[in-house]
């Protein structure tokens, strides 16, 4: 299947389902399509398709969620090259990118196959009776980990797979156990459909109830209030900006029942430049700080917007290196318009604040970035906390400490972080470990000697942090722990074996 051109319908239970208002993409490139507008009646059909499906799906057997979500994977490779030539119409991002994101959503669901038929996510626990122990005897206590009910999930715009309609969230959701309702990200609609079409086409080939799995398509602001708000959605898995977010998670918050909000809402990923590290690599270091900051347009949630230096030459050469490759950097298409805007918008008001300033100034096209460079002192920046806020794109802040202990201060004063990086030697071993407990409250995964753009799907990944990194500091939504988040403990207390879930059944 190499051509695709979308019928801009939702899914809906196993039904596709037009609506009469529509909205038209806005690609990159090609033509545009027309997609059906989602609506609050539509979120109300879903949610009770995933709440009917829950009673089956959910007390499926880990091997048949196992197969699900590998059928799901070989759907998804079964449209490859239609998945990336919609996906880099819609979004201007290279084949290469979306080639690679999709092997990496794939694999993220196979991994969570495979994790699940392991069973150590059950986290299984039983404490036999003591029917003699005095004073009072102990009853049979055993507890497993249960699916939590439906899931909303929200499509984020800088990762048309891997954190959208068959993403993290919806994967980590399906596997643990809960159908999913994903309201679609109205930057790439004809992306979102082609994999729920593949996800569709799994559901029927194994068999699994329809109301496992609804796409709801871009609507306008009632329409994802709605999700949230539905009394059948257990949790809310959410990428994207701060604003958005935290309106969602105060939604979430103020229900009569309220419920986890997932969310990942921002992050600038700071990195410590160590004077060692300095002194020996400040040129190489510069060069890899520009293609980490650049790398996609700057449109990762990890880009490592914000460098701190010592005053020294070391600094100066790092920052001159970094300018000078930056300097290079052609202009690169942005997901969107409105983030092209964004992005300037965020640019001009950097410049604008006192005591920064602007080593590299770009125009930017209507949907196009180039990179910006900025620099002010560690003072300055602690006076001033709108310099630790996220502009999402392209966009550097070199912030100059007088001395180290001006550096901790920066690190003490850093809002939640999806991570931070030390640069560093040998010879910075001792002040790395007065920072690494500063930074260890601060975010989420920590680095040395690298850049944070690239993210494993791993078992001991962590993709979260502090607020407002995420909303929920104890969870991740990258790595197999990211499962957890839709699961919940239940003790069993001197059930009878035969009642029990059949994962308890032989415990003990």
């Amino acid at each position: 299947m190499t051509d695709f051109t979308p019928h801009g319908k939702h899914l809906i239970a196993g039904q596709w389902v037009s609506t009469e208002q529509k909205f038209q993409s806005e690609p990159a490139t090609g033509s545009a399509h027309e997609f059906s507008h989602g609506t609050v009646d539509l979120v109300d059909q879903a949610a009770q398709a995933a709440e009917e499906a829950f009673w089956t799906y959910g007390y499926a057997s880990r091997e048949e969620r196992a197969a699900f979500l590998n059928e799901i994977a070989d759907q998804i490779e079964a449209r490859a090259e239609a998945i990336t030539q919609i996906g880099s119409q819609e979004t201007g991002l290279p084949e290469a990118r979306l080639q690679g994101e999709r092997g990496r959503t794939t694999g993220q669901i196979r991994l969570f196959a495979s994790h699940i038929l392991q069973g150590d996510y059950l986290d299984l626990r039983h404490d036999a009776a003591l029917p003699d122990r005095a004073p009072l005897p102990r009853p049979d206590l055993r507890m497993i980990q249960r699916p939590i009910g439906p899931v909303a999930v929200f499509g984020a715009s800088n990762f048309p797979l891997a954190f959208s309609t068959a993403g993290g969230d919806t994967a980590s959701a399906l596997a643990a156990g809960c159908p999913v309702v994903v309201k679609g990200h109205s930057a790439h609609p004809g992306t979102g459909e082609i994999i729920a079409e593949a996800i569709h086409a799994a559901i029927q080939k194994c068999g699994v109830h329809p109301g496992v799995f609804s796409l709801v398509q871009g609507g306008n602001r009632a329409v994802g209030q709605s999700l949230v708000q539905h009394p059948l959605i257990q949790a809310v898995g959410f990428t994207g900006s701060l604003g958005g977010g935290r309106a969602l998670f105060d939604l979430c918050a103020q229900r009569p029942d309220p419920i986890p909000f997932f969310g990942e809402l921002g992050s600038v990923n700071p990195m410590f430049m160590l004077p060692g590290a300095m002194a020996s690599k400040a040129d190489e270091l510069g060069q890899g700080w520009a293609g980490s900051l650049t790398m996609g347009a700057g449109q990762f949630c990890t880009n490592p917007g914000i460098a701190v230096v010592q005053a020294s030459e070391d600094g100066e050469r790092f920052i001159a290196a970094t300018l000078a490759a930056l300097t290079q950097t052609d202009a690169q298409v942005m997901l969107t318009q409105g983030m092209a805007q964004t992005y300037a918008s965020g640019a001009e008001q950097m410049g604008s604040h006192t005591n920064v300033q602007a080593l590299l100034e770009t125009a930017c096209g209507p949907r196009e970035a180039k990179p910006f460079l900025f620099k002010t002192t560690a003072q300055d920046w602690l006076n001033n906390h709108a310099l630790s806020e996220e502009v999402f794109g392209p966009l550097g802040l070199v912030i100059v400490a007088s001395n180290a202990q001006e550096v901790l201060d920066v690190a003490r004063s850093l809002p939640g972080q999806l991570t931070a990086t030390l640069h560093m030697s040998a010879n910075d071993t001792e002040f790395a470990r007065k920072i690494r407990p500063i930074l260890e409250r601060k975010a989420g995964r920590i680095l040395a000697n690298g850049f944070p753009t690239g993210v494993e799907v791993c078992d001991a990944m962590v993709h979260g942090g502090p607020y407002p990194a995420s909303t929920n500091f104890g969870a991740t939504s990258v790595g197999t722990l990211a499962i957890r988040r839709f699961l919940r403990p239940v003790c069993y207390q001197n059930i009878p074996t035969d009642v029990l879930p059949a994962d308890l059944r032989t415990l003990g």
